[in-house]
């Protein structure tokens, strides 16, 4: 069984740990459970934080009982970007880390993501393991004199700046008198990023900084059409460059100072490109579904790049097994070795704020990128046909470059497509890549008509 497969047969956990609408999906009772299992398997002290959602406390506080109840210690963090409960969980004898969030979904739902001992996300085989307990009901139970003890730190946000202040220019990027918008979403990166780049010597400029469960100021996803506002704000200030963090600010995407929105391979090209300028034969870790952008840029600055499955638990294992600098997915989730394996937006802020500051505006990085152009479609396949419809893909590729890394990679000339199966939805998703946009829409629907009809043919 291969590891899609193995990680289908989770029944509560998805891609970014156990979410849903709260009040019937996500509950206390699942809470309390999902606690009672994560103290179980661990055994240890566990640090748990939240996002800025309004169900945080009821949730968080379902699970520390849970964990308590089972002699696990937990320290609560509060209000904490995840990176930051990350950071926590790294840099202590913690077992695992919990973060009640659900990152950049509608305020309705809530979610429970758990952190491996690392700093890490936490991988699918012990999620697969949580759920066992769970749903057999095998819960460690401590007597009333062995139960677990619950502390409040209050300074974890604070450690987590520090640790990112060590690793950059700070002077540097004073020099350069910055100004920059970000807009924090209502989300709990309001507690950290706008007061970190300001440390730096950066003129800020703060949208929706103040934390709140219902995102008045728009939904936490920063797509364009959610970031008009910051596009706009940007433009006004003339400000060197915004900045956009999603809910649990473990992402950001970033618009130019012209006030156009640059999409994650582009952010992600430019850092990767930057790091291994000042590191040469540095290496760097994507997924087979990002864009070459990233790749090209690596490779002109005299770094390796080394590519993996889609998902950022995945990337970050291989970025620790092979001490690579940087990594990530072009959603804007970015991982720099020397600071921790995870996403991390403040982290990726500031290294932008360093590049920008050294080798000049925002606008000229932009132009120094390959142009490429991906599209991205998807089909709906029953989860037991899913094995079959790839290797019917595999041989109708016969005689065709292939990589096999994730899904069915087809290099067509200079082109390449990728058809992959979900681990998590009975679908199937399609990415394609061209030097034009026309190309890329073409070999994507190309793909996805051969798709439909392999589906259909073993159906």
């Amino acid at each position: 069984m291969d590891e899609h497969e193995l990680a289908g047969q989770r029944k509560l956990f998805g891609t970014n740990g156990i979410r849903g609408v709260v009040g019937r999906d996500m509950n206390v009772s699942l809470a309390l459970g999902i606690g009672c299992a994560i103290g179980t398997l661990f055994k240890g002290e566990i640090v748990i934080g939240t996002d800025s959602r309004t169900s945080n406390e009821m949730l968080k506080n379902a699970v520390i009982s849970g964990l308590l109840s089972t002699g696990c210690d937990v320290r609560d963090v509060g209000l904490a970007p995840t990176p930051s409960v990350q950071y926590s969980v790294a840099k202590s004898d913690a077992r695992a880390g919990v973060v009640i969030t659900a990152s950049h979904n509608p305020p309705e739902f809530n979610g429970i993501k758990v952190i491996d001992s690392d700093g890490t996300e936490l991988y699918f085989t012990k999620e697969l393991e949580i759920e066992k307990i769970y749903f057999s009901k095998r819960y460690a139970e401590m007597s009333w004199d062995n139960v677990g003890k619950l502390v409040r730190d209050h300074s974890a946000n604070e450690r987590y700046a520090a640790g990112i202040e060590k690793l950059v220019d700070a002077n540097e990027i004073s020099r350069a008198k910055l100004k920059v918008v970000i807009d924090c979403a209502n989300g709990v990166g309001g507690l950290v990023t706008p007061k970190l780049m300001s440390d730096f010597g950066v003129h800020v400029i703060t949208l929706n900084a103040q934390p709140h469960g219902s995102f008045p100021g728009h939904p936490s996803e920063p797509t364009p059409e959610n970031l008009v506002d910051l596009m706009n704000k940007v433009v006004a200030e003339g400000a060197s460059f915004g900045i956009a963090l999603d809910g649990d600010a473990d992402r950001a995407i970033f618009i130019d100072e012209d006030g156009g929105y640059v999409t994650g391979d582009k952010s992600f090209a430019i850092l990767a490109g930057y790091l291994c300028s000042k590191h040469p034969g540095s290496t760097v870790v994507s997924t087979v579904a990002t864009s070459d952008c990233v790749s090209d840029m690596v490779r002109k600055y005299g770094g390796r790049i080394v590519q993996t499955r889609v998902g950022s638990p995945v990337v970050a294992r291989k970025m620790m097994e092979l001490g690579a600098i940087f990594g990530g997915e072009e959603n804007g989730g970015l991982i720099y070795g020397r600071h921790q394996y995870c996403r991390d937006a403040a982290m990726t802020s500031a290294l932008m704020a360093q590049a920008v500051a050294e080798r000049g505006a925002f606008g000229a990085l932009l132009r120094e990128l390959p142009v490429y152009y991906q599209a991205k479609l998807k089909t709906e396949c029953p989860n037991d046909k899913k094995k079959a419809v790839l290797q019917a893909l595999i041989s109708e590729c016969a005689g065709k470059k292939v990589d096999l890394t994730d899904g069915v990679k087809v290099f067509e000339g200079d082109n390449w497509v990728i058809v992959r199966p979900s681990g998590t939805e009975p679908i199937f998703r399609v990415f394609s890549q061209s030097r034009t946009e026309e190309g890329a829409v073409q070999l994507a629907n190309a793909y996805l008509e051969r798709l439909k009809r392999i589906i259909s043919s073993i159906s």
